[in-house]
């Protein structure tokens, strides 16, 4: 179960519809053996993970032949390929199996650490034991007599310290264990390399008594990973078009993380389900409970609930990820709370930037979905407000349409103020979060002759005319509209959708009144 388990569960991966990630391999190869031979790569749930870690299986072990499974893959073209194909023994667990047989043991770890010695000691059973070895005495005493390294893969690595990270026996032991095998003085012996995968990096210690030893290539920093997990725009495109998707909708509703210098990736798992029942939905949002989600955002810290509003509306805001410990337990500041969300995937994260934001529709809709189950009263009341001033700015009513943003305006002035066009697109934005449900919202879109301040394309089978709103600050309404026909903005909108409205909209600064002027636009 733990050594030498051979490729059969790749080999059930490259059988069905795969999607080549192979290109991990040459990257790991090259650390073998080196200082930075330890490597823990941490994504969110169904981000591929997992599946790296049976492909790096089946490439190490070396109980079994998997030169034909990796037959025309990018990894074999690599000059190292052949070096290390089913050269090493091969030690693989999921943590996860562990902490569902022994869940309430207080002895886990000492449980863990019997189950893989008797196996090893199966395989070495000419290795003589002393009655207090540990698994690492073993180890090393079968690299000692026989010269042999191991390669060790750890998936789910962080399962016992997030479901048991409440005894501290548990975890003190988990740790020690972990240290015991890779940051000992006989490590670099018995270790070709390791492997570990998670959720969460590697916890931060006051002293250097933490595992400081592994590279790790996380959400926020994947460093040259990152294109290895997740799927590029470019595999996605593939996909499409084999399969007769939409690639615009794909993107809608899966795109959006920014992994590093990966700057387009979008969800594996939801891709997937989407091509395999042939339509768009929620699929990753709905295999994890939204009940961390909901426990983080409502606690109260001073602007949290203000950069949600942000992020509701389609806006990015600032976050400093440093100071986060990587425990889920240890949450100190607004800056934790954005920071585990996107280490768990509810947020994406733009490293230039240093800023996150909400990466698609279906992590959009799921986040809706858990405000609304929080005690934000005055979030909900927004939700209802703003999905009436989507049905009066469909109805042409530009007067219930200046009265919502007056009111928007009004209910939001802590976390914005009006200075020019700018802030007060920022504005319209929160207005119009409700909208996103329905449509595509574009800031400053090319279009004609310039820049549309705002532009709502209709999703896929939303019956709706798309909108052109062009705002203005002490102006009025009708300059806004003729704006929006003097640059022919509807030009380029108008291959997207039959049906269009004009809507301009003015600040008054000495009125403090917002006026709207709605045309319905014929091509």
């Amino acid at each position: 179960m733990y050594i030498n388990k051979g490729n059969n569960d790749f080999r059930d991966i490259v059988t069905h519809e795969y999607v080549d990630k192979s290109s991990l391999i040459p990257l790991i190869n090259a650390m073998l053996n080196s200082e930075n031979r330890y490597s823990c790569v941490t994504r969110c749930r169904r981000f591929g993970k997992s599946m790296a870690a049976k492909m790096l299986c089946a490439y190490y072990d070396r109980s079994c032949d998997s030169r034909e499974l990796f037959r025309g893959l990018e990894a074999e073209r690599d000059a190292s390929f052949g070096t290390y194909l089913n050269k090493y023994y091969v030690i693989s667990i999921d943590m996860t199996d562990f902490t569902t047989k022994y869940r309430g043991e207080k002895n886990i770890v000492k449980l863990i650490q019997q189950e893989i010695m008797d196996e090893v000691l199966e395989i070495f059973s000419e290795i003589k034991v002393k009655d207090r070895d540990d698994l690492m005495d073993i180890l090393y005493r079968i690299s000692e007599s026989t010269g042999e390294r191991f390669f060790m893969i750890i998936d789910e690595w962080d399962a016992i310290l997030r479901e048991m990270g409440t005894d501290e026996f548990i975890t003190t032991s988990y740790v020690d264990l972990l240290r015991r095998l890779f940051k000992g003085s006989g490590s670099n012996t018995v270790f070709a390399g390791a492997y570990l995968t998670g959720i969460l990096p590697i916890k931060k210690y006051d002293t250097e008594s933490g595992l400081n030893n592994f590279c790790e290539y996380s959400m926020i920093d994947p460093a040259f990973l990152a294109p290895c997990f997740g799927f590029t725009k470019e595999e996605v495109k593939m996909l499409c078009k084999k399969h007769g998707m939409d690639m615009n909708e794909m993107e809608s509703w899966y795109d959006g993380y920014r992994i590093g210098k990966a700057s387009r990736m979008f969800n594996p798992y939801s891709v997937m389900r989407a091509i395999n029942d042939e339509e768009f939905g929620s699929y990753w949002t709905t295999t994890g409970a939204y009940d961390s989600v909901i426990t983080y955002i409502q606690m109260n810290f001073d602007g949290l609930k203000d950069d949600i509003i942000r992020m509701l509306s389609g806006e990015h805001v600032y976050v400093d990820t440093t100071e986060f410990r990587n425990d889920m337990r240890i949450i100190r500041s607004k800056n934790d709370v954005l920071t585990v969300l996107i280490h768990l995937g509810y947020l994406a994260y733009d490293g230039d930037a240093q800023e996150c934001y909400l990466p698609n529709k279906e992590v959009a809709d799921g986040f809706l979905n858990a405000v609304e189950d929080t005690s934000w009263v005055r979030l909900v009341e927004a939700l209802t407000a703003s999905r009436n001033l989507l049905t009066a700015t469909l109805s042409g009513n530009e007067q219930a349409v200046a009265k919502g943003i007056d009111q928007a305006h009004d209910e939001h002035t802590s976390i914005l103020s009006y200075n020019d066009e700018n802030s007060l697109a920022c504005v319209l934005s929160v207005a119009y979060i409700w909208a996103r449900n329905e449509y595509v919202i574009h800031r400053e879109y090319a279009s004609g002759k310039g820049y549309a301040d705002l532009v709502m394309i209709p999703r896929r089978n939303v019956s709706k005319p798309a909108l052109v709103i062009e705002l203005k600050f002490n102006h009025s309404a009708d300059t806004a509209i003729d704006q929006i026909k003097r640059k022919e903005y509807p030009t380029k909108i108008a291959e997207y959708t039959g049906d269009l409205l004009l809507v301009g909209i003015n600040y008054d600064k000495e009125t403090k009144q917002h006026t709207c002027k709605i045309e319905r636009y014929t091509i």
